[in-house]
């Protein structure tokens, strides 16, 4: 069984910084893809950024040149580094690991980006 526990989201002003991580535990395939994905109320849950095992890494358009995704393969960590964030990065943020069909979430933790 595998978990996935995120930590780092909290309240910030625009322009500010947060780093997210998660963990992921259990029987994990060393060739994975993990990420982060967000959702905001009455939408759906949104594609943030992504990255292999291998170092390939796929971001949403909306979050180029601002947000990092970076990982430890030997933790089993993944961290999202979210820099000059803006109102429209509110969200609940949930962490993803996937491989062949098995895809798990994490429990999801709120960022809010206000004044």
């Amino acid at each position: 069984q595998v978990q996935l526990v995120e930590s780092g989201g909290g309240l910030v002003q625009p322009g500010g910084s947060l780093r997210l991580s998660c963990a992921a535990t259990g029987s994990i395939f060393r060739i994975n893809t993990m990420g982060w994905y967000r959702q905001v109320p009455g939408k759906q849950r949104e594609l943030v950024a992504t990255m292999t095992s291998g170092g390939t890494t796929n971001y949403a358009d909306s979050v180029k040149g601002r947000f990092a995704i970076s990982r430890d393969n030997a933790k089993n960590t993944v961290y999202l580094q979210m820099n000059s964030l803006k109102p429209e990065d509110t969200a609940v943020y949930y962490c993803t690991l996937g491989y062949g069909g098995f895809r798990g979430w994490g429990q999801g933790t709120q960022v809010t980006v206000s004044s």
